[in-house]
């Protein structure tokens, strides 16, 4: 049988070599299909920018791809843990980190192995390259030679240029020692720092920490040949800084009574002696690759009150590069900053820490496989895969970029430029932006009917936590109570109520009097109505209909048709509502796509799929945006006689006789539908031609469903709802099983639906919010 390192090197070297070899391309990011585009793109089109850029230099970043695209350079001389194995066999990582770029930042690389180590060549070879790149990102280039050719091309070049496997590390771990710090309740300014490793990587840490607040005289520091002092002859003017006076001092020995230890060397130095020596309440950070100077688990062991971080994956606190140089590079092209300086660093390690202590979306819990992470001693940094870095740590590096005076552009809109950046990934929320922020403006009290759920609950504390809502929680206090101990989820102040109890009799009497009214005559005797009462999601929607509660969610445990048949019982339809419907909000690359019916009708008539199309408009009208409407089918504007394409045909012809200024037509195909040039050629007539459609109406209900579950899963389309239409008052279904994630955004509707559906004068307002402030003060 195969070992697993084996494996491991069969699965790295087939996943390079399959296919087209490598890892990266080129893509045109113009149209290149006809004789007239290559005309535009080279000879002889292409000599009208040429002569631009010369008479301006600058149109450069104007009409060429220099303003975002960076050069990974390196001569392979320190390459990963492989040491000086050459140019050629570097240019993976090269490639590799060009990926890391490209996903996470959006950046363009040209990765470029140079055959040269002699640093002045080196330099020059570099320098030459300026006007081709925005950015210069060196890369493993063996110490010292690295720090005289980081300083030599940062003054003799106007673009960016940072020697990542420096200062990277220097700004993660600086975030992390922030926060590791703030958590431990110690001064930077106080803490003694033992440093394993005097490297590239080492001395930009210490010269960092120095400029967050660290004192030169509280560091000693070691390499391969033992302490740094001031008798040695062979210390750099950097190191001096450093060295101390005692030429006798060990590792161990300068461990005694130290806060932190930062290792940057070789593993398993470090032994639990030394840990077990350590101040009270210590940091270690031991970074060493693939083994760190002290394994997690030895230090653990011996020391309760530790924090730790390592460069390894399969432990907290991962001290991670990708946390940094795409972000600080997207921000600095995007100001066309001249350098990267000391002001734009610290923005960088500032904006990580804070991020870090924000809470953590679900998508990064189910990330990492975790359920709950938190800041907290195994969480001081945030994780690779978390989508908030790029809007976060880009805007702080641009402005202080702009604030220091190294920035040829100015950034006037920073909020727009947080939304260009998400665009820039197919992060598209500025619709869910809107509804957020919609909804803090004049947040309503929300009903969780099935409380008794980590994911409800985190999802109740997070809202409350952003002034979205005020929730109320249903269930068993004590059960409610343990689950949000067991996960460190904060329930304070929510209050719990728990129909069961009787505590609530009073209150299912009155209701089941009024569900008794309303059900007298369809199935539900007097006894059956008081009983019902019991169940959470009855006495849910019936705190939704006295006006107990603005709205409601449930559906998370339960099948779709037992979580909505309550809501039909007691709320009923708006009026002149026939049927409701159910729609989903899919956040897509082309923006916003609004799907009907997905989740009620099985197979609607022509006057009921109008019907589902007249109740989406009007709900998307309420999301501030514009409904442009394609009815779908198989068929195109008559080009088959079936009764399917006809009853789709019918419903647009009834749809356009209600409602005459609704942009709409169809029947049509749904590739048509974002066709633009074809839908124009082959059918001028449609009102859709030149329109950006986001309203997709489905002939049936497998059509709809089969569609959004597509786009979801295999689209990467971020998905909310199914949200429901045509109710009185606001009660969502939520979708069995749905992540923290989209239970926030649903709540987010919940709160928008019924600010629309309950408006109350100021008096009204007031009186529910000291109800709702009365049920926390009688759960506390």
């Amino acid at each position: 049988m195969a070992k697993k390192t084996d494996l491991r090197k069969e699965q790295a070297l087939e996943y390079h070599a399959s296919g087209r070899p490598g890892k990266i391309e080129v893509v045109p990011t113009k149209e290149a299909k006809t004789q007239r585009d290559l005309s535009l793109a080279y000879s002889p089109g292409v000599a009208e920018p040429c002569k631009e850029i010369f008479n301006n230099v600058e149109d450069v970043y104007k009409y060429t791809a220099k303003g975002n695209l960076v050069a990974v350079i390196s001569n392979g001389t320190a390459v990963l843990g492989l040491g000086d194995i050459g140019p050629e066999a570097s240019k993976p990582v090269m490639e590799g980190k060009g990926v890391l770029f490209k996903i996470f930042a959006d950046i363009d690389v040209f990765d470029i192995e140079i055959n040269e180590k002699d640093p002045e060549k080196f330099v020059q070879i570099v320098k030459a390259l300026e006007p081709t790149f925005g950015g210069i990102n060196l890369e493993d280039i063996k110490a010292p030679e690295c720090f005289y050719i980081e300083q030599q091309l940062k003054q003799q070049m106007n673009i960016p240029v940072m020697h990542d496997d420096q200062h990277g590390t220097a700004i993660i771990s600086g975030a992390a020692l922030l926060n590791a710090l703030e958590l431990q309740k110690k001064k930077i300014e106080k803490v003694r720092f033992v440093v394993n490793g005097a490297g590239a990587a080492a001395m930009a840490c210490t010269q960092l920490y120095v400029a967050l607040g660290a004192k030169y005289e509280n560091f000693i520091l070691f390499d391969k040949d033992g302490v740094l002092h001031d008798g040695r002859k062979d210390l750099d003017a950097i190191r001096k800084k450093f060295a101390v006076k005692r030429s006798d001092i060990t590792l161990d020995k300068a461990m005694k009574d130290a806060d932190i230890f930062l290792g940057l060397s070789v593993g398993n130095v470090v032994t639990q002696e030394m840990v077990k020596s350590m101040a009270k309440n210590p940091i270690v950070f031991a970074m060493a690759n693939p083994d760190p100077e002290i394994s997690y688990e030895d230090a653990i062991a011996v020391r309760k009150d530790i924090i730790m971080a390592t460069g390894r994956t399969d432990y907290p606190n991962q001290v991670n590069n990708v946390l940094g140089f795409p972000y600080i590079f997207r921000g600095a092209l995007d100001v066309r900053a001249t350098q990267i300086n000391e002001a734009m660093k610290l923005a960088a390690v500032k904006a990580l820490a804070e991020l870090a202590k924000s809470a953590v979306p679900d998508i990064v819990n189910m990330a990492y496989n975790q359920t709950n992470m938190s800041f907290g001693p195994e969480y001081i940094i945030p994780k690779p895969l978390d989508p908030r870095l790029l809007s976060t740590v880009a805007p702080a590096v641009a402005k202080a970029a702009v604030e220091s005076g190294v920035a040829q552009k100015k950034i006037h809109n920073w909020d727009a430029y947080v939304l260009e950046l998400n665009k820039r990934l197919g992060l598209d929320n500025q619709l869910l932006r809107v509804i957020g922020n919609k909804a803090r403006r004049d947040p309503k009290r929300l009903v969780f009917a099935e409380a008794d759920n980590q994911k409800i609950l985190k999802a109740a504390s997070i809202i409350y936590d952003e002034g979205v809502a005020y929730p109320i929680l249903l269930g068993d206090p004590l059960k409610i109570n343990r689950i949000a101990e067991e996960y460190n989820i904060d329930i304070t102040d929510l209050p719990i109520i728990d129909p069961r109890s009787d505590e609530m009799e009073s209150k299912r009497e009155f209701y089941g009097e009024l569900f008794f009214k309303k059900r007298q005559r369809r199935g539900f005797n007097h006894y059956e109505s008081l009983k019902i009462m019991k169940d959470r999601n009855h006495f849910g929607c019936m705190m939704v209909e006295t006006g107990d509660a603005d709205a409601m969610l449930s559906g998370l445990t339960k099948n779709y048709a037992e979580a909505i048949r309550p809501a039909l019982q007691i709320i009923g339809t708006e009026e002149g509502v026939k049927k409701i419907a159910g729609m989903y909000l899919l956040l897509t690359k082309k923006g916003p796509l609004f799907l009907a019916d997905t989740t009620v009708n099985f197979n609607p008539t022509a006057d009921e799929l109008a019907d589902i199309a007249m109740m989406v408009a009007k709900e998307v009208r309420n999301f501030n945006v514009t409904p442009r409407i394609a009815m779908l089918s198989y068929s195109n504007f008559g080009s088959s006689d079936s009764p399917e394409a006809k009853l789709v045909a019918e419903a647009t012809r009834i749809l356009k006789q209600r409602n005459p200024s609704l942009v709409v037509d169809g029947e049509m195909q749904g590739s048509m539908a974002f066709n633009k040039e074809i839908l124009r050629d082959n059918y001028p007539f449609s009102e859709l031609v030149d329109e950006e459609v986001n309203v997709l109406i489905f002939p049936n209900l497998t059509a709809g469903n089969v569609a959004y579950n597509l786009l979801k899963e295999v689209g990467g389309a971020d998905a909310i709802g199914p949200i429901l239409l045509g109710l009185k008052k606001p009660v969502h279904v939520l979708q069995l099983g749905s992540t923290v994630r989209s239970i926030i955004n649903m709540s987010l509707v919940a709160v928008v639906d019924a600010q629309l559906k309950c408006r109350m004068d100021t008096n009204e307002v007031i009186q529910r919010s000291s109800w709702w402030k009365r049920l926390k003060k009688r759960n506390k």
